[in-house]
């Protein structure tokens, strides 16, 4: 039986096990700066950065830890870093919430490729519906940054990369990779990617099912039904892009996914959700001086979703045009651009569009040991007018290893064309607006990288499901009356010492209702995550710990959901030259644990893979 009411002892005990060893992986010195803050990074201010001049909290996920996880889904990989949780409605099929910072699903602004992805319908993105395979690398932004992207980053922003040809003279490189695990899980995918004569290119494509797991646990439960709750998912990827010279470039992307899953609404039927998933981008960068760069792009992003045998359907499709300028004086870096976003929702009897046309400005100085970094942007919304935002970093370099930054931004997100035009939407919704603090310090050495982040997010006009009145819903109404606050410490370490490398984090948060004081439903108050590895000859082994304390099932902080902790395993060998094997095993001791209440979780899950990827 799935705990309820008390989280297990071993949650809180690993949780400080986890604080304990993130302090210690930055315990040995070095001698070198650390080569991972030399890595450039586009997402914190749409501009390359090195990522030790970013004052925010980042993190970057390359495609060796995605492909060494061993995971299937791409919430999994988010799950595993630090101010990131998951809820799920049963298996990697199902419908994802991904919370940043303890934030709703859709205060995280999510793009691929510099696509924007949102659904006008439940507000953010169909994380079930992004296929892992087809992904490259992920670059994650902590904290408000409407003001570089306007609407929806309230709590953070994520970008997708898919993988790229590299540009030059590269002779074709394919691969191919297939895997079994349990559940009846399968997979397979295969992709080639090359340059040649001012051309590079990448195409890939994947498919993987599963015969899953019953999605729902408890028999009581409205809607239960014993069959297996499976889903299958075929995907493709590609890009082209040409150099017209040493200055100009234009590139085009384009990513599709189906994805078919199982779920329980009634008792007697083979309940089926339907994602479609399309992105597009075509771009041209130019740098017309050794100061001066411009960036004009044109991206449409397409969800649609439908139910079946139960009929609902919802089709919201997200355009956006982008003329972006850069120039570089000296020490100073200053950027505006021009962007249009339009929206559209389909979903009988919904049949809505709105617009946002916006301008931003932004500057950024580097002297000495100090760093600023400032934007503000305007937004004007065809129906509720016009939003401006703002956010100031500072940054101060203490001493070569140590560095600080304080920060303070605000962000909005607009009410999804559901919630103002559905039978229980209200039309003059106001925008939820968020006014977020935060201040941090990181240490790094040689192969040491130590953080710790503090950051207070208040949000005011929150959109809730309120009882019945001015909508035609007489079930309820959406509405501005909500209050929350998001306030936490986030601590995250790595170190590589020989053979082994670690890497953890642990955060400690306190997502409010403001307007009741209790906690916010399906978030924890304490997670964290710890990962060990060791290299030995062909092979690399792995240990992970994921931890999460208890959270509460509903708003009404009644029902309580046990904390956990899993212990997962994976191993990487290398089969001569062009050949790699990844095993893995989630949740050894198969802990019996719940996100959400009434949904089952996968249990103890192996997966074995292998891959071709000829060496260039």
């Amino acid at each position: 039986m799935l705990p309820t009411t008390k989280p297990w002892p071993t949650a809180s005990v690993t949780l400080r096990a986890v604080s304990v060893a993130c302090l210690l992986a930055c315990a040995g010195l070095a001698h070198a700066q650390n080569p991972l803050l030399d890595e450039v990074v586009v997402t914190a201010t749409r501009s390359e950065q090195r990522l030790k001049d970013v004052l925010a909290d980042v993190t970057v996920i390359d495609r060796a830890t995605i492909a060494q996880s061993g995971v299937t889904g791409l919430a999994d990989v988010l799950a595993r870093q630090p101010g990131i949780e998951m809820a799920r409605n049963g298996g990697p099929g199902t419908t994802t919430s991904v919370f940043m910072r303890g934030g709703e699903t859709r205060h995280t602004a999510v793009f691929i490729d510099g696509v924007r992805v949102d659904s006008q319908a439940t507000g953010g993105a169909p994380w079930e519906a992004i296929p892992l395979s087809m992904i490259d690398r992920i670059e994650v932004v902590r904290g408000p940054a409407a003001a570089v992207y306007g609407s929806d980053a309230v709590n953070g922003v994520i970008q997708i990369f898919t993988r790229r040809g590299e540009q030059g003279e590269q002779a074709p490189t394919p691969f191919v990779s297939a895997g079994l695990g349990n559940h009846g899980t399968r997979d397979a995918s295969a992709g080639i990617s090359g340059g040649a004569n001012g051309w590079d290119y990448a195409l890939d494509v994947g498919y993987e099912r599963s015969s899953g797991f019953n999605a729902i646990s408890d028999p009581a439960t409205w809607g239960y039904n014993p069959d297996k709750d499976g889903y299958r998912r075929s995907s493709g990827h590609a890009s082209l892009g040409y150099r017209i010279n040493s200055r100009h470039r234009i590139a085009g992307t384009y990513l599709g996914s189906y994805l078919n899953s199982g779920y329980d609404a009634s008792a007697d039927a083979d309940d089926r959700s339907k994602n479609r998933l399309r992105t597009g981008n075509l771009a041209w960068q130019a740098q017309w001086s050794e100061q001066y760069s411009t960036l004009v792009s044109v991206s449409d992003s397409r969800t649609e979703y439908e139910t079946a045998p139960s009929p609902y359907s919802a089709d919201t499709n997200v355009r956006s045009y982008l003329f972006q300028n850069d120039l570089r004086i000296g020490a100073h870096h200053l950027t505006a651009l021009l962007e249009r976003r339009q929206d559209s929702l389909v979903s009988a009897p919904i049949d809505r569009k709105r617009s946002q046309n916006a301008l931003a400005l932004g500057y950024a100085l580097n002297v000495g040991a100090h760093a600023l970094q400032a934007q503000v942007r305007y937004d004007d919304d065809s129906e509720f007018g016009g939003e401006t935002t703002g956010s100031v970093a500072y940054g101060l370099t203490l001493s070569p290893q140590w560095r600080a930054h304080v920060s303070a931004a605000r962000a909005f997100r607009a009410p999804t064309l559901y919630q103002r035009f559905s039978d229980s939407g209200v039309a003059d919704l106001k925008p939820e607006v968020a006014r977020n603090v935060e201040a941090g310090i990181t240490y790094a050495q040689g192969a040491h990288l130590l953080s710790l982040t503090a950051y207070r997010n208040n949000l005011t006009n929150l959109i809730s499901y309120g009882a019945a009145g001015p909508c035609e819903s007489s079930w309820g109404c959406y509405e501005n009356t909500a209050r929350a606050q998001y306030k936490g410490v986030t601590l995250a370490g790595q170190t590589r010492m020989g053979a082994w490398s670690l890497q953890g984090s642990l955060d400690w948060q306190k997502p409010t209702d403001r307007t009741t004081g209790n906690l916010l439903a399906g978030r924890a108050k304490r997670h964290g995550f710890l990962r060990a590895e060791y290299a030995m000859a062909d092979w690399l082994f792995g240990a992970e710990l994921q931890a999460s304390a208890s959270r509460w099932d509903a708003s009404a902080n009644t029902r309580r959901l046990g904390g956990y902790a899993l212990w997962n395993l994976s191993a990487t060998h290398t089969l001569g030259q062009d050949w790699t094997l990844v095993g893995r095993i989630d949740n050894v001791g198969d802990k019996p644990y719940a996100v959400v209440h009434g949904y089952a979780t996968p249990g103890r899950s192996v997966y074995l893979g292998v891959k071709w990827a000829p060496e260039r």
